[in-house]
């Protein structure tokens, strides 16, 4: 996609919170502005707890995946079960991620 460079203007006072916004967001400043524009509201970036939680489930999720792998090559665990445990923990890891990472809708009236 290509882009049109914006020029603004900001008091210090804005500019400031600009910043400090696009800090606790842990994205630039423009991709600040770009989802105001689209009408979404960033959100803050959340602390180390919340990867090291994200980094367990995705291993746990993992382990149960090849669990179910093996089942159905040994034949002596019901594999159609095994499966569908570690879809649910995968749409639970993404759930998480929509939760804390993506950005919300704005209720801005101006959209």
């Amino acid at each position: 996609m290509k882009r049109i460079k914006k020029q603004f203007w900001f008091s210090p006072q804005e500019n400031a919170e600009l910043k400090r916004k696009a800090s606790l967001a842990g994205i630039s400043e423009s991709a600040v502005i770009r989802l105001l524009v689209h009408g979404y509201k960033p959100r803050e970036k959340p602390d180390e707890r919340f990867y090291a939680a994200m980094r367990n489930l995705s291993a746990i999720g993992n382990n149960i995946n090849q669990l179910a792998v093996k089942t159905h090559t040994l034949g002596f665990i019901e594999a159609p079960m095994m499966k569908e445990e570690a879809l649910r923990w995968h749409r639970f890891q993404a759930d998480i991620e929509a939760e804390f990472l993506r950005p919300t809708k704005s209720n801005l009236k101006w959209k």
